[in-house]
């Protein structure tokens, strides 16, 4: 890409796997920048060569100065907290963190002289009951602090489009789900169904907790959509170029999943068959916010982006097991 990239959260889940992807892909290790404050992320899970710089996005000055002597042309956002029920407790962590710290960042670049970004959003803005599968179109209902603070952050990008100039490309991710390039989730609590599906296997004596098995579904479970994280690398791969094609101004949104939905039981099934290893688990009550169904339709993005998915279930299953069975190890 020839031009020096920011990488907000990089030492994260998505943000680390894509900044591997990158240099994978071609670009010097050495214009790659990840600012992140180390909070959720790992600065070990970053290949040798990036730059790194330990900083909140609320340290204005530093962010500033960042974006200035290290000349960054462009910007991957995706610092920021994603526990749903955490934001029911404590929304102002939220909105401070998602919302607040996201609009230091914005200032920081139209002072930089930066204005370009690809932001990290979410499927959670469409809320509890949209049609299945979910397109660009169906209009965002948010039904949390997390959620909101997403859409808000959107909405901000869209009036620095047209207010400063900016051109963004929001990506709305599914569910990440896998592992790659010798990294994969470290969560602290975990809360994501594979992880904790493959985590009930391993142990055999903490039962997986299924909330609700009477969704109208077919097997009373909820469907969700499950995107290996590397596809969803690849995604901002292709996003980072998109920027150059669009107009300034211009702050098109994305939905990226794989279009097929796998429900709870599935998923169970699936890790039992890549591990041979029963998965214990348990039924209780719904947990109130969770919508039956989450399927995306990434028409739009194959179609400008270029993008497409190519690592099914099967493969997100057995990376994950491969990774997670790997950290069981590790920890003893």
């Amino acid at each position: 890409m020839g031009r020096r990239i920011l990488v907000t959260g990089g030492g994260g889940y998505i943000g680390a796997h894509t900044v591997h992807h990158l240099v994978r892909s071609g670009v010097p290790a050495c214009d790659i920048v990840v600012l992140d404050n180390l909070v959720n992320g790992h600065r070990e899970f970053l290949p040798a060569g990036v730059v790194f710089v330990q900083a909140d996005l609320n340290q204005f000055d530093c962010v500033t100065a960042t974006i200035r002597t290290q000349e960054i042309d462009r910007v991957l956002h995706f610092a920021g907290f994603a526990y749903v029920g955490e934001s029911m407790e404590y929304p102002g962590k939220y909105f401070q963190n998602n919302v607040s710290a996201g609009l230091v960042l914005l200032e920081a670049m139209r002072l930089g002289g930066c204005r370009r970004i690809v932001f990290s959003s979410s499927c959670s803005i469409f809320g509890m009951h949209p049609k299945i599968p979910i397109t660009e179109e169906e209009e965002p209902h948010p039904a949390n602090p997390y959620a909101e603070s997403k859409l808000m952050f959107e909405k901000a990008l869209q009036w620095y489009g047209s207010q400063h100039g900016f051109s963004a490309v929001r990506l709305r991710y599914f569910n990440a789900a896998g592992a790659d390039y010798g990294i994969g989730p470290r969560h602290e609590p975990e809360t994501r169904l594979i992880p904790l599906t493959i985590g009930a296997a391993l142990t055999r004596t903490a039962p997986l907790q299924v909330f609700g098995a009477d969704y109208p579904t077919p097997d009373g479970t909820c469907i969700r959509d499950y995107i290996h994280v590397t596809d969803l690398a690849e995604a901002h791969k292709y996003a980072l170029l998109y920027l150059d094609r669009i107009d300034i101004g211009e702050t098109p949104g994305f939905n990226l999943g794989t279009g097929q939905g796998t429900s709870v039981m599935q998923i169970i099934h699936w890790v039992e068959r890549v591990s041979g290893l029963p998965v214990p688990f348990t039924i209780h009550p719904r947990r109130p916010g969770d919508p039956p169904q989450l399927v995306a339709d990434s028409t739009r993005a194959q179609a400008a982006l270029g993008w497409k998915i190519r690592k099914p279930l099967p493969t997100i299953v057995a990376d994950a097991w491969a990774w997670h069975s790997g950290e069981w190890s590790r920890k003893g």
